[in-house]
């Protein structure tokens, strides 16, 4: 599945809300389906910078070129957005990665009902995974 077909998917999965706290409760239960980051990971290191709540993302480039992704956080709907975005670009090549446009962010109108912190938060996020991939790239 590619990456836009993955978002699809997701933008159809909201589609059956039609309250933003319905949405949310969604974010919730997609939080808890997240496999929990190594412990060994739940370090300064790899906190994001920019982000309100603590958020921890760490990525590993295996040996078939693709990127996997793990991440956890201390607020649970951050969780839920983290959990998207790893949906979207885990198992990605860098390049996948890097010119990946995230647009379902806007169409299931998850940055509309996020605060500005949490808006600047889910920017911090996605820069950190896209970062990751430039570095893994340039190791390529």
């Amino acid at each position: 599945m590619t990456i836009n077909e993955m978002q699809d998917e997701i933008v159809e999965e909201f589609s059956v809300f039609d309250e933003w706290l319905d949405k949310y409760e969604y974010l919730i239960e997609l939080s808890r389906e997240l496999p929990a980051i190594d412990e060994k990971h739940r370090i300064e290191q790899y906190l994001i910078k920019g982000c309100q709540s603590r958020v921890w993302v760490d990525a590993e480039l295996k040996d078939d070129g693709r990127i996997y992704f793990t991440a956890d956080s201390d607020a649970i709907i951050t969780k839920g957005i983290i959990a998207l975005l790893i949906r979207v670009m885990n198992g990605r090549t860098p390049d996948e990665i890097i010119d990946a446009d995230l647009y379902f962010i806007d169409r299931i109108g998850l940055r509309e009902n996020l605060s500005p912190t949490r808006a600047n938060g889910l920017l911090a996020m996605i820069k950190q995974m896209k970062l990751y991939a430039l570095a893994y790239k340039s190791k390529m």
